[in-house]
């Protein structure tokens, strides 16, 4: 069963002399439920165009993309927001917590939206999330008072606290020293995991990448399955996305 499907997918944007610059060329990818899917290159390869275009966030400008069968491009925006709501959850390199909310109300922002949940089960569900990802003795703290690593597992927890079918997640160790970094990535991944959920982890840094089951390469919009370690030379050293 594929849940995901990419076929021929391009993107351009207009340059302001009318010409047309080439983002991603004729991109192929198939995701399955649950499965670990990670995409490595340097910066401005365009990989965050690519995870942009997976969220429904974006539109590709060519090919096909297929959402359970489903072809997006006939979808309305109505729908496309729905959808980005309940099929997908959003980790990126910035944590984008809201400054004055406690780790929980972080956690439970997403629920506000969620129909049939009322303000305690709210509350119960974000502090589940959170003793999922060890920060249940946090829950009251405000970011500020949270280390980096810490502010990131609660943005993973948030991601996660709808139970998305897919978690899409843009340098999630980005901001992050190598060791939280590489700590964090294993719990995203083992999270994700416990949940049923695919992911889909947008990276720079191939030891990110090693830990998903199929791994491949975005070069100049070009992607193909990730073969050796060293492929990427000095993409390892490049921080950012494209």
């Amino acid at each position: 069963m594929t849940l995901l499907e990419l076929r021929g997918i391009s993107r351009e944007v207009r340059l302001p002399d009318e010409s047309l610059l080439p983002i991603l060329t004729g991109v192929d990818l198939d995701v399955a439920p649950g499965e670990h899917v990670s995409i490595v290159g340097r910066s401005g390869s365009g990989k965050s165009t690519l995870l942009n275009l997976l969220g429904l966030l974006d539109t590709p400008t060519g090919g096909t993309y297929l959402l359970d069968g489903e072809p997006t491009d006939r979808l309305s925006a109505r729908r496309r927001s729905r959808l980005r709501g309940e099929v997908f959850g959003f980790v990126f390199q910035q944590f984008n917590l809201l400054p004055r909310r406690t780790a929980a109300e972080n956690v439970a922002a997403p629920l506000l939206y969620a129909r049939g949940r009322d303000y305690l089960r709210r509350r119960r569900t974000a502090r589940e999330m959170l003793e999922l990802v060890g920060l249940g003795a946090r829950a009251d703290q405000v970011p500020e008072r949270l280390s980096g690593g810490e502010q990131q597992r609660v943005a993973i927890a948030r991601a996660l606290v709808r139970r998305p079918r897919v978690v899409l997640a843009d340098e999630p160790t980005g901001a992050l020293d190598v060791d939280t970094g590489a700590q964090v990535m294993a719990l995203l991944a083992r999270a994700a995991a416990e949940n049923g959920a695919a992911l889909v982890t947008i990276t720079h840094d191939l030891n990110v990448a090693a830990l998903a089951g199929r791994r491949f390469r975005l070069d100049h919009g070009r992607l193909s399955p990730l073969v050796e370690e060293g492929a990427l030379g000095a993409a390892t050293s490049d921080r950012g996305a494209s």
